[in-house]
């Protein structure tokens, strides 16, 4: 539950502070994107280290499974919010979250081809021509999804209205509510979830396989060059900042910003001060939690113009060894919490900016790309 509220919350500020999209072209400064993070060029020190540096994906794209089996349907299903749902026909469907991990999990399943429309952070290659149906942020338009006339809805309480979702249903569109829970160790439980819906369990499994395996060598490469004295891992804080609202939370424990510093060898400092699940940032907790490194999403960052402009608005960071060394590893709105078949990638790509900043392309010292 304290999740889902996450989402949800997060989903209402960006339609306050009209969030921006990462684009798509971030690949393009990616250096060594590719190379095992052994042969990189590692800080001695990772805490110790300083200066911005962006996380960022060696591909834009989502492989899909090598499984072609046909959909099995009708299917009937109960989805999260306990409601039958019986689902057809998958020649339209229109996956929707603020996320854009349920999109990559339609994609990853094989069903790319059916999808019709797309949300405003589903950016990854191949959605490009998509008609998006979100306005002012992350809120659904009726019309435009009415327009496109699918034959089955995915989406999750991250985005609404609720009564938008209600109206679609008395339209007669099946409308499947997936688990909001976003999580490293969540994200099988999606995969089959999504594919059970869709008529497709079995290339579910073969896709659950390929992401456990992926994430699971991720996590090995990364143990390798992780210091083994807990003493000398990054204390790593998350912040979600929309300078133009005036908008700073801290994630913590149960957001899954935690699941994403653990999965990085770092110790979640929020969680570790009893920061439960995402709250308005003070400076008490900044200063109590003392962290190494500043996690952030790469227009939350452009928002404040930088790591100059962070250190502006938020004093306390002085007193705080990230604010000292100005250490801030950023990675794009649509990719650092969406979990799903990239997760191996964004674990990777987090791991990399952390301990081979040198390596990484560092945009927070420069003029942002984006403004919000």
């Amino acid at each position: 539950m304290r999740r889902a509220l996450t989402l949800v919350l997060v989903a209402a500020m960006c339609v306050l502070s009209g969030c921006a999209v990462a684009g798509a072209e971030a690949s393009d400064t990616c250096v060594h994107a590719d190379a095992p993070l052994a042969s990189l060029d590692l800080v001695e020190d990772v805490r110790a280290s300083t200066g911005g540096s962006t996380a960022c994906l060696s591909t834009h794209g989502v492989t899909p499974i090598d499984d072609d089996t046909a959909p099995e349907l009708p299917v009937s299903v109960t989805d999260a919010e306990g409601r039958e749902v019986e689902i057809t026909d998958i020649g339209r469907i229109l996956p929707i979250d603020i996320s854009g991990t349920i999109a990559a999990t339609v994609f990853g399943l094989g069903l790319g081809e059916n999808v019709v429309g797309r949300d405003l952070s589903t950016t990854f290659a191949g959605t490009e021509d998509l008609p998006v149906v979100t306005q002012s942020g992350h809120t659904l338009n009726a019309e435009a999804i009415l327009e496109l006339a699918p034959t089955v809805v995915l989406t999750d309480t991250s985005i609404g209205p609720k009564e938008v979702r209600q109206q679609l249903r008395e339209a007669g569109i099946p409308m499947v509510v997936v688990s909001s829970e976003r999580r490293v160790d969540t994200v099988d439980d999606l995969v089959n979830e999504i594919a059970v819906a869709l008529g497709v369990p079995s290339r579910g499994a073969t896709l659950v396989d390929r992401l456990d395996t992926e994430v699971e060598d991720a996590r090995a490469e990364i143990a390798e060059i992780t210091p083994t004295d807990p003493a000398d891992k990054a204390r790593m804080l998350f912040l979600y900042v929309r300078g133009n609202a005036n908008v700073y939370y801290i994630f913590g424990r149960d957001s899954g910003a935690d699941s994403l510093i653990e999965a990085v060898g770092g110790v979640d400092v929020a969680s570790e001060i009893g920061w439960e699940g995402m709250k308005p940032m003070t400076a008490e907790a900044l200063v109590a939690a003392q962290p190494d490194v500043l996690v952030m999403m790469t227009d939350g960052l452009a928002s404040v113009d930088g790591i100059d402009g962070l250190l502006e608005r938020i004093p306390a960071l002085a007193q705080t060894p990230a604010g000292q060394h100005r250490r801030v590893v950023d990675m794009a709105d649509t990719e650092i919490l969406s979990f799903g078949p990239r997760s191996a990638q964004i674990i990777r790509a987090l791991a990399r900016a952390l301990y081979a900043p040198a390596d990484s392309p560092a945009s927070a010292d420069s003029t942002p790309s984006s403004t919000p």
